[in-house]
Order: structure tokens, then sequence, then C-alpha cells
């Protein structure tokens, strides 16, 4: 018992004195990357305070035989990790159409979304990420169910 009390308190210790690197108040730029086919988007982060941001993308899909676009928006998280390496987890969601050209068929969507992933903020205004974001579709056939999403970002800060 006396060790893990120990343990917690070295542990509430450790994260009380840990700091945060202070986030850059915005950023914009491009996040390229998907599960199936390519997907480009459009990627804005604005910081709500020292250690949280919120991200909204607009980004579109082209796969086989469908057409995509989605808007997306995650309430993230951000701890330093050494130096200028960040990482960062977060959750949030969005809305989409799509148009399958194959089965003459379109329709809309909506999903939820988790988030994480590290970056590098370089001394210039230019920071690069790597992300995971599962999503979780509802509502039609292309988008019901799990779509696992990974992605490279290249965002100028300011």
């Amino acid at each position: 018992m006396k060790k893990l009390i120990f343990l917690a308190v070295l542990s509430l210790g450790f994260m009380a004195t840990s700091q945060a690197q202070e986030i850059s108040p915005n950023a914009i730029g491009l996040r390229l990357g998907d599960s199936d086919g390519f997907g480009a988007e459009i990627s804005y982060q604005r910081a709500l305070g020292a250690n949280n941001r919120l991200e909204l993308d607009l980004g579109w899909r082209d796969s086989k035989h469908t057409d995509a676009f989605k808007l997306t928006g995650l309430y993230q998280w951000v701890w330093n990790l050494e130096g200028n390496f960040n990482w960062y987890a977060g959750a949030g969601g969005g809305l989409g159409g799509y148009d399958n050209n194959k089965i003459d068929d379109s329709g809309a969507f909506f999903f939820v979304a988790g988030d994480v992933g590290i970056e590098y903020d370089f001394d210039i205004p230019l920071m690069l990420s790597l992300d995971f974001r599962p999503e979780l579709g509802f509502t039609d056939e292309y988008r019901d169910g799990l779509d696992l999403d990974i992605a490279l970002g290249i965002r100028y800060q300011f």
C-alpha cells in the first residue's frame, strides 16, 4: 500500500512539474493521407489556451469509384515531449457528402472521430505532424462503420 501511495504522489508531482510548450495562436496548411485512395484537407488550428486547440479540416477524398468531401472539427490537447516535439490527442466529429459514380449513388454522412499524433515545431513558422484519426461513420453505406485515417500535415504558424 505504501508503494502505491508513493507511486501516486510521484506521478502527481511529475505531472505538476512538467511544462507544456506554448502552442502557436494560429496555423494553416494541408493534411495529406487517407485509409483508402488519396485525400487532402485544408487544415486550420486555433489555440484556445496554453495547451489546447481547435482544429478544423475541410477535405476531399478520391477513391476508385467515389468522390467525397467532409468537414471535421476536433478539440485537441497538446503536450511537450522534448524540445520542439509535441504529441496531441483529441476528439470531435464532422459531416460530409459523397458521390459514387459506379452505382449512381450519392448521399450525406456524419461521423465521430478521435485523433492522436506527433508534431515537430521548427524554429521557423513551420510545423510537421503525423497523426492517426479513427472515424466512426453513420447514416449511409459509404461511411457506415470504422475508418482508420493516417495523414501527414504541414502547417504555417502565425
